[in-house]
């Protein structure tokens, strides 16, 4: 099988794997990183978005040899050091989560949103596909809301 190298939350890495294996498979049962969930599989559901040269993107159907020679950068990347993203934060402080399963997909989703967009609408922020079978999606908007004034 071929190597791909790439750059996962600031560290090379190299996984051996075939050309048209997910990456979401490369980071979670070859290297380990077990933020991104697997929900679907079909770029539906959007819990492994994760960002791939600072863009959001789902690693369930990117396969790994298209991410060769890129930064990757997931949920466990986001904080610096102790210090958690505005993004994070907004979360904690909205108490967004209620099961947690589609979290890390959506705060990537909202750093993402407001890496384009400085002071989203909520048309904006309703237009994030991300699915949270808890339907917290107003305790969502108040959050990237949250995080928008902070940045």
């Amino acid at each position: 099988m071929p190597n791909y190298t790439f750059t996962v939350n600031g560290k090379t890495v190299t996984v051996d794997a075939p050309a048209d294996l997910p990456m979401l498979w490369a980071l979670r049962d070859k290297l380990g990183v077990r933020g991104p969930k697997y929900g679907c599989g079909i770029n539906v559901c959007k819990a492994c978005t994760s960002h791939l040269d600072g863009e959001a993107f789902n690693p369930c159907v990117t396969p790994v040899s298209e991410c060769s020679g890129k930064e990757v950068t997931t949920i466990e990347g986001l904080a610096d050091g102790d210090d958690l993203h505005p993004v994070q934060e907004a979360w904690l402080e909205q108490d967004v989560a209620q099961c947690g399963y589609c979290q890390p997909g959506q705060i990537m989703a909202a750093v993402a949103l407001l890496k384009k967009t400085k002071n989203p609408t909520d048309a904006e922020i309703d237009a994030i596909q991300n699915v949270c079978r808890c339907g917290t999606y107003f305790r969502i908007r108040e959050a990237i809301k949250s995080a928008a004034a902070k940045l």
